[in-house]
C-alpha cells in the first residue's frame, strides 16, 4: 500500500512566471538549511524546463545572485546522459553554461555526475560520493533539501522511465538504468532516495504535458507505466509548480493566492 500524500499545485499564469517561483523555492531552500545547519543540499534535473530558473538565478538584475549564500551550497543532480560534460546534451554542461559560471559557487561544492565513464561505474561512484559527502553509515539514504523534478510526456521523471529495471530498484542510491525505448543509458538516483528529500517539487509546463499530468495524479496507480507515481515523499508531501497548460485538466485551483499571481490547489493521493 502506497503512503498517502498530499500534493499542492501552484498554478503561475505563464511559464516565465513558474520559472520566477522555481527560482524563489531554490533560493529559500538554500537560505533555510543554511540558517538551519550551515549548509544546503540540492538536486538539479535536466531537461529545457530548469533552463529559465537557472538564467533568472545568474541574472544580476534579480536578488539571488546576492542573497543565495552560495558558498553554503552544495549542487548534485537527479540524472545525467551517458555524454561528457561538454556536450550539449549534459545536464551538468548546461547548468555549468547559464548558472555555474555565473554565480560564486565554489567548484568544490558542484558535485557532478561522471557521464563519460561506463554507466555502471558512474552510478558506483556517484553513490560513493553522496555516502562520502554526506557521510552515510549502512543503509542510510541522503535527504536532500530540495530535489527539483520534470516529467516527460511518456510520465517518467528523472532517469526513471517506463517498464525500466531502475523502477525496481530499493537498495542503491545510483544506478545506470538502460531506456530501450532512446536505445541509451542513463545514471540516476533511485526513487527511494528522493523520496527522503525535506522538499520534492516537480516543474512542468506546457500542452504537452497537460494530459499526463491529470493521469500521473488523478489516474489510476501504474507506476510501472507512470513512473513519476513512484514520487512520494517520506513527509507526506508534494509540490508541482505548473503553469496554466500543464494545469488545465487538474481539479481548479483556489484563488486564495491570485493577489501573489498564481493559484493554489490540492489533491491526496
Amino acid at each position: 500500500m502506497a503512503r498517502p500524500v498530499t500534493v499542492t499545485y501552484e498554478v503561475w499564469p505563464s511559464a516565465a512566471a513558474m520559472a520566477l517561483a522555481s527560482a524563489r523555492l531554490f533560493a529559500n531552500k538554500v537560505e533555510q538549511a543554511v540558517a538551519s545547519r550551515g549548509v544546503a543540499r540540492i538536486a538539479l534535473s535536466g531537461g529545457t524546463t530548469p533552463n529559465a530558473t537557472f538564467k533568472l538565478l545568474a541574472d544580476p538584475a534579480q536578488p539571488f545572485l546576492a542573497t543565495v549564500p552560495w558558498d553554503k551550497l552544495q549542487l548534485f543532480w537527479v540524472d545525467e546522459r551517458c555524454v561528457p560534460p561538454d556536450n550539449s546534451e549534459s545536464n551538468y554542461g548546461v547548468c555549468r553554461n547559464l548558472l555555474l559560471s555565473k554565480v560564486p559557487i565554489p567548484k568544490a561544492n558542484v558535485f557532478r555526475m561522471e557521464g563519460e565513464l561506463d554507466p555502471e561505474e558512474a552510478a558506483s561512484r556517484y553513490e560513493s560520493t553522496l555516502r562520502n559527502v554526506m557521510k552515510l553509515e549502512g543503509a542510510e539514504s541522503p535527504a536532500f533539501d530540495l530535489v527539483v523534478l520534470g516529467m516527460g510526456p511518456d510520465g517518467h521523471t528523472a532517469s526513471l522511465f517506463p517498464n525500466t529495471e531502475a523502477l525496481n530498484e530499493m537498495g542503491r542510491l545510483v544506478v545506470a538504468n538502460h531506456v530501450p525505448q532512446k536505445d541509451t543509458w542513463r545514471i540516476t538516483l533511485t526513487w527511494p532516495v528522493i523520496n527522503q528529500a525535506s522538499e520534492v517539487a516537480f516543474e512542468i509546463e506546457g500542452p504537452g504535458k497537460t494530459d499526463i499530468v491529470a493521469e500521473m495524479l488523478t489516474g489510476p496507480r501504474d507506476p510501472e507505466r507512470l513512473p513519476s507515481q513512484l514520487i512520494r515523499p517520506a513527509n507526506g508531501k508534494l509540490l508541482f509548480l505548473l503553469d496554466q497548460d500543464a494545469a488545465a485538466k487538474l481539479p481548479s485551483a483556489s484563488a486564495v493566492a491570485e493577489a501573489h499571481g498564481y493559484r493554489v490547489g490540492t489533491l491526496e493521493i
